[in-house]
């Protein structure tokens, strides 16, 4: 059954763009406002625990995280992220101490004499 009249053909054009827009207009077909909603609180949630992973590992989460953030190639990015991501996390000195703490940590254990001690004291002040 088809219809001739050009005034039921722009009707059945904007039944079809309410149809596939949600009936907002914006193209995303079944998404109204709740589902766009729902979509970024999703991404910023993903994002967030990305940026925490990617700190771990010793990689620049800040970038991870707003990469992810991106709608609809977050998607792209953190399958990117997976596939890219340091296996293991990144490892720090006890106690985030620095390398003289740990040289002075060494002496005072005994593990190093006072000779070898004042050699790599010297080389780490250059």
């Amino acid at each position: 059954m088809f219809i001739r009249s050009g005034v039921h053909r722009i009707s059945m054009a904007y039944m079809m763009d309410d149809m596939w827009s949600g009936g907002y207009g914006y193209g995303f077909p079944f998404f109204g406002w709740g589902m766009m909603l729902i979509w970024l609180v999703l991404f910023l949630i993903i994002g967030y625990l990305v940026y925490l992973d990617a700190n771990k590992r010793g990689m620049n989460g800040l970038l991870w995280g707003i990469l992810i953030i991106i709608p609809m190639l977050g998607i792209l990015f953190l399958i990117l992220y997976i596939v890219v991501r340091e296996t293991q996390l990144q490892r720090t000195v006890p106690g985030g101490e620095g390398a003289m703490d740990v040289l002075k940590m060494r002496y005072a254990k005994g593990e190093i004499t006072s000779e070898q001690f004042k050699t790599m004291s010297e080389e780490l002040k250059k």
